[in-house]
């Protein structure tokens, strides 16, 4: 999953990313996941934001990558 999601987003720190993407990427990207996935055990939890001006961001510790956004 990890080699999967790094294709499309950016790897923050363990099972997190973020990244803009668009819906058709985001599809692929599920789509792909849901092969790899025991969908009885395994989760993907997306947080979409439409606007920048509603997304607010805070680091607590050593910033591991500087992007803006996250999803």
């Amino acid at each position: 999953m990890l080699k999967l999601c790094r294709k499309y987003l950016h790897w923050i720190q363990n099972s997190v990313f973020e990244g803009e993407i668009t819906e058709v990427k985001l599809k692929e990207l599920l789509s792909q996941a849901r092969i790899i996935m025991n969908l009885g055990e395994d989760s993907i939890i997306i947080f979409k934001s439409r606007d920048e001006k509603w997304l607010e961001k805070e680091v607590v510790g050593q910033e591991k990558n500087e992007l803006d956004n996250f999803i």
